[in-house]
């Protein structure tokens, strides 16, 4: 117990959770992935957890704005957990993030979180959070404590053409995608876009790939669940194909041939069209 003490004072004093003073830039309407990892503590040992959540800010009350939980999961050791009652606040004008609530394992709604984080740093595209709670089961309770990172997002300028709509958006398939050869591969990874938007995925690669939408999870091996709402079915090389987002909500995108190339779509009411690329 005293190793775990230890482990986790450094890394508090080592983040500088306690002394930094920066400023997130959060606002309304605004789509967000929260991701890092950690440690989860007791008094016998101690396992690693990670947390992956996609979120999505909403009204502001003075310097507080609540944000849904639209998908993800958190792990603790070798479980995983998806969401499923979570509510969470950027405070302060997000100097700070509170989220609490429950996870759900294989048995069902057994499993608490409640976490704090605090900026430690930003940058142009993301923004570095600290952060320190509780997981709590029905067999134990694990302090935890996180590294994470909150991408943010900005506008893209979609040029309007006469056989296209203003809010249509087109995504590449980038050349050696298949082959895992590039750092990227899609023009864009990440975007944020308003319901019955039509996105157009061209394949400029020189295999076929089919893009559908599915749960993630934490397995090397099959890392996606498809979920049925999105199936292009084959695109060739130098062929396109159109998809339209008519309802709100997260979607994650991948080709099951290729499951390194994904797609983080948010289909939101007020957000209008965004996109970034997740580094």
């Amino acid at each position: 117990m005293k190793l775990a003490i230890t482990l986790l004072a450094l890394l508090v004093i080592s983040s500088g959770y306690f002394i930094n003073e920066s400023f997130a830039e959060i606002s309304e309407n605004q789509a967000f992935l929260l991701e890092g990892s950690g440690f989860a503590v007791t008094e016998e040992l101690i396992k690693i957890s990670e947390i992956n959540l996609g979120l999505s800010s909403q009204q502001q009350h003075g310097s507080t704005i609540d944000f849904l939980t639209e998908d993800g999961f958190i792990t603790l050791g070798d479980e995983e957990f998806l969401i499923s009652n979570l509510e969470g606040k950027f405070l302060r004008e997000g100097r700070y993030i509170r989220i609490n609530g429950d996870v759900e394992s294989s048995n069902g709604f057994d499993t608490s979180i409640n976490f704090f984080g605090r900026l430690v740093e930003e940058s142009k595209d993301a923004a570095v959070y600290g952060f320190t709670g509780r997981i709590t089961t029905p067999d134990d309770t694990y302090k935890i404590i996180y590294t994470t990172k909150l991408s943010t997002l900005s506008k893209i300028d979609i040029t309007p053409t006469s056989s296209k709509k203003s809010n249509d958006l087109i995504i590449h398939i980038l050349q050696g995608s298949s082959s895992n050869s590039v750092t990227k591969y899609f023009s864009q990874n990440i975007i944020s876009i308003k319901p019955g938007t039509t996105i157009t995925i061209v394949n400029d690669d020189v295999t076929s790939h089919n893009i559908i939408s599915g749960l993630e999870h934490r397995s090397r091996d099959n890392p996606f669940t498809p979920d049925g709402r999105i199936s292009t079915g084959d695109i060739a090389p130098g062929e396109s194909i159109n998809i339209t987002f008519d309802d709100a909500g997260f979607y994650r995108l991948y080709d099951p041939n290729y499951t390194w190339m994904r797609i983080i779509t948010y289909v939101f009411s007020d957000t209008g069209s965004l996109t970034f690329n997740n580094k």
